[in-house]
């Protein structure tokens, strides 16, 4: 399978699209506002993050992740962060994940990045793709998880 992997700004039209997909993985009931306003103002090319990743299988989104400038959690000295890494359950097993994985270092390595973190509660997957547990961080509930980085090369 050929992956077409787009930044959201060079296929506006998936626009309102990829809003319900990534709330659809990760919001709830009331944060719907927070992911359309947030991926609104990640559309200006000039800006380096925030940035919106999707992978399309004939025009239908089956994988997302982001570039953010924080993952909403205590360690706001590290960034870029790589956020929303998510793969629809049919198109899981065939390597995906680990390609976005591998996509998102070449984006930050061209926005001029040399590190890349992710935080986590997932054990296993990141460590095998190379990422580094480098510390624990903590969400806004005061909850505590792992944070990983990698260098770009």
């Amino acid at each position: 399978m050929r992956l077409n992997i787009f930044e959201l700004s060079e296929k506006p039209a998936f626009f309102e699209k990829a809003v319900h997909y990534f709330w659809s993985c990760w919001g709830n009931e009331g944060n719907f506002i927070f992911y359309q306003d947030c991926m609104r103002h990640s559309m200006n090319a000039e800006n380096l993050l925030p940035k919106f990743y999707i992978l399309l299988d004939h025009e239908k989104i089956i994988a997302s992740y982001a570039l953010l400038t924080n993952d909403i959690i205590s360690r706001q000295d590290l960034m870029p962060w790589f956020a929303c890494l998510f793969v629809n359950k049919d198109h899981r097993k065939k390597g995906i994940a680990a390609e976005l994985l591998r996509h998102g270092l070449q984006q930050a390595k061209l926005k001029g990045f040399d590190h890349l973190y992710l935080s986590s509660d997932l054990v296993g997957f990141y460590e095998k793709n190379g990422w580094k547990h480098i510390a624990e961080g903590y969400n806004v509930f005061g909850g505590e998880i792992k944070i990983y980085a990698k260098k770009i090369i």
